[in-house]
């Protein structure tokens, strides 16, 4: 039916099968016989020496370490990336398919409805390509470790990078204590910024890229699972917010 011109949303009455699944088999059926639509060759800027935009590939290379993964199914061509974004951070989401958009401008980016949470996806073949950091296996289980013209990147833009592993795995928060002052206690807030990962690769690098903005960190250990970094200095809280910001 498809094939003679039939619209898939025809199909999907005719035979009481979800639209869905009929748009699904057409696009299978067409990527078969070698006619799907549209950009069927996207260059890649590791294999074909196409521009980067290198600033928009260091904010999603630090979604990528908290909260992304590379999958290839089985019947699917080429690997999806996807990064779980939370509904509660609208702005989050909104910037991660902006950043998938500019590092790979010729291919398609959707979201996948979970609970409490979209799955912002894209397909390229060229995803193992960009991220090397993929393998089997939990991120915390294996090396994650930069190849050196990814360090180039990152050197260039790390607050890219910071803002990226901040928004996955990040928060701010407001702190408080009291004084005795003059004699009467007094109650003092001030804001605080906390990065939690279980990865001991990936919290080194969100560690040494603070140091190189200059920006003073140290690390609190839950027990003896050392795996929150704290910013708490006034100055390097002041860089943070010029340059992160609240998740929104």
């Amino acid at each position: 039916m498809l094939r003679s011109g039939s619209r898939n949303a025809d199909v999907s009455r005719a035979l009481n099968i979800p639209l869905g699944t009929v748009s699904y088999w057409r696009h299978m059926d067409r990527a078969k016989r070698g006619e799907c639509p549209g950009a069927h060759n996207p260059k890649c800027p590791r294999c074909d020496g196409r521009e980067l935009d290198e600033a928009a590939y260091s904010y999603l290379l630090g979604l990528y370490l908290g909260d992304g993964h590379i999958v290839q199914h089985s019947g699917h061509r080429v690997p999806s990336l996807m990064i779980t974004c939370a509904d509660s951070w609208p702005g989050l989401m909104d910037d991660c398919e902006k950043a998938m958009r500019a590092v790979l401008p010729d291919n398609s980016v959707c979201r996948v409805r979970s609970k409490g949470c979209h799955n912002v996806k894209i397909y390229s073949k060229h995803l193992w390509c960009l991220f090397p950091q993929h393998g089997p296996g939990k991120k915390h289980d294996r090396l994650i470790a930069l190849e050196p013209w990814q360090q180039q990147i990152v050197d260039a833009h790390p607050w890219e990078l910071i803002r990226g592993l901040f928004h996955s795995d990040g928060c701010r928060i407001t702190n408080w204590t009291t004084k005795v002052v003059g004699g009467e206690r007094k109650r003092y807030e001030y804001p605080r910024y906390f990065f939690a990962n279980k990865s001991d690769d990936i919290r080194r690098l969100y560690c040494e890229t603070l140091t190189k903005v200059n920006v003073e960190w140290t690390t609190l250990a839950r027990g003896s699972d050392p795996f929150n970094i704290s910013v708490a200095r006034k100055n390097s809280v002041a860089l943070m917010d010029a340059h992160i910001g609240p998740k929104y």
